[in-house]
């Protein structure tokens, strides 16, 4: 009997995986493994906390923003932002019915620090050129990242992804124009966003997470890329970062701060200095520069609406 049961989960695996490879969708009620379940919780999940997450730095400059027409843009991104957490939070609560858990425990898990949120979240955001890069390097680089997993296996995430690609782009294209104007403006403007580039590129580059697993022992992005959830690994975004944004910002006359950084013919790559992967560790552990002022806002959010939930929950039962 218990080879029989055996053999049968590994006709369900060879199956799933004949799924995969031929391009088909996993619903969330399709029989799959639990490595893959868990890959995809621990993917969204991540995701979604770090859209609600990543509304954060942006809201600081809402009060301040330069004037009403900059208010309303940067309003309207921070909703789009906290929509796509929801959405994707969504899209996990599926996968957590087999363990009896649901948004809620995914929020105390972020509080817990179980459940992580992008490094680049974790960071001051200083100046208005700040805002701008957000939205157009930051959002840039999530768009690469996003547009790759379009096609994703498990299909609640790949139609998701399909609303929130869409919406990104406009936040992209908001923080460009933020930052074109800042460029092309007076000389004090110009050393913001230098200044703030300065400070972002080193979180940006971290943003991919490392080469490979053997910086951090772990295989993620190895088990995303053998699930088709996403076709690249953490380097290949990153030097697509690089080709697609680097002419850019140089042709606004800011310079890299990496004196490294070049063009390698021969292997058809940029060559850069790495971040300090030491510093990615303790970021992500929410030992970064505004990890703890974000988590208590959020916290106290969560807490002070909860009769909001308590509300809803009353209507529904």
């Amino acid at each position: 009997m218990t080879y029989m049961s055996v053999e049968t989960e590994e006709a369900k695996l060879d199956k799933f995986m004949e799924r995969i490879e031929s391009g088909d969708k996993i619903e969330a009620d399709d029989w799959m493994p639990d490595e893959y379940r868990m890959t995809l919780i621990k993917l969204i999940s991540m995701h979604g906390m770090s859209e609600i997450m990543g509304a954060l730095p942006e809201k600081e400059w809402v009060p301040r923003a330069p004037s009403l027409y900059r208010k309303l843009g940067i309003m309207a991104k921070v909703q789009d932002e906290m929509g796509h957490g929801q959405l994707l939070l969504r899209v996990t609560e599926d996968l957590l019915i087999p363990y009896n858990k649901n948004r809620g425990d995914l929020m105390q898990d972020l509080f817990t620090g179980d459940l992580k949120f992008h490094n680049v979240f974790h960071m001051e955001t200083k100046t208005w050129a700040d805002a701008g890069i957000i939205g157009w390097l930051v959002d840039g680089a999530a768009i690469i990242t996003q547009t790759d997993m379009l096609k994703a296996s498990y299909g609640p995430y790949s139609r998701a992804l399909q609303r929130i690609c869409a919406e990104e782009v406009f936040h992209a294209q908001h923080g460009e124009s933020i930052i074109l104007a800042l460029a092309e403006g007076t000389e004090n403007q110009k050393a913001m966003v230098q200044e703030a580039l300065n400070r972002w590129w080193e979180p940006l580059l971290m943003f991919f997470g490392p080469a490979s697993k053997e910086t951090t022992g772990s295989s993620k992005q190895d088990l995303t890329i053998k699930y088709k959830i996403r076709t690249k690994t953490n380097e290949e975004f990153r030097q697509i970062f690089f080709d697609k944004y680097i002419p850019r910002i140089l042709s606004l006359g800011l310079t890299i701060p990496d004196p490294t950084l070049h063009y390698d013919k021969e292997s058809n790559m940029w060559s850069y200095q790495q971040p300090d992967w030491n510093e990615f560790k303790k970021i992500i552990k929410n030992q970064g520069p505004r990890s703890e002022a974000r988590l208590n806002l959020r916290r106290h959010s969560y807490e002070y609406n909860s009769w909001v939930r308590d509300a809803l929950s009353a209507t529904i039962s």
